[in-house]
């Protein structure tokens, strides 16, 4: 038992980080919507569906890091990760935003076709860029982040976030 509360611990913690990082961004996300949808018939996530999208998120990106192809540039400059791993995952952002919208409209319609046929014409396609602009900036903060984490490694990240600072050589 005691092998399996270290490994469960191990995961937790991995898990933290960009559960907690997404949780924040996506209630950002969400206060958005609802200052966009004001006034509209359309109804925004409750913070529930937004907490288990930061979970889903989190686990996620834990398991692309693990992908061997996510991380294309381990030697290169930070900016080419940051950059690729920015795309990727905003690319996933857009078919998850789009698909949640699809699988709402598919409901009132009847059906996955008419859904999307409903979907493409009720669509306020300013409104999915303005989000998909705002997950833009997030995601690449949380990339540019999770990259200098990686190459300078976590324990210096919380000594020069939380201390205690090292002694400045003369």
């Amino acid at each position: 038992m005691n092998k399996l509360s270290t490994k469960l611990k191990e995961e937790f913690l991995a898990v933290l980080p960009p559960t907690i990082f997404f949780f924040i961004a996506l209630h950002i996300v969400a206060f958005v919507r609802v200052l966009m949808l004001k006034g509209t018939s359309i109804s925004p996530q409750s913070s529930i569906s937004v907490a288990v999208a930061a979970l889903i998120l989190g686990k996620s990106v834990l398991l692309a890091d693990l992908l061997p192809w996510i991380n294309r540039f381990p030697e290169r400059p930070l900016i080419y990760n940051v950059t690729w791993k920015t795309f990727i995952y905003l690319l996933v952002s857009a078919i998850i935003h789009y698909l949640e919208r699809l699988i709402e409209f598919s409901r009132q319609a009847g059906g996955l076709i008419a859904g999307n046929e409903k979907l493409l014409q009720a669509m306020v396609w300013p409104h999915f860029w303005a989000i998909q602009i705002i997950l833009l900036v997030l995601i690449l903060m949380y990339c540019t982040f999770r990259e200098l984490v990686r190459v300078i490694g976590k324990e210096k990240v919380s000594q020069i976030f939380f201390g205690p600072m090292p002694i400045p050589q003369i």
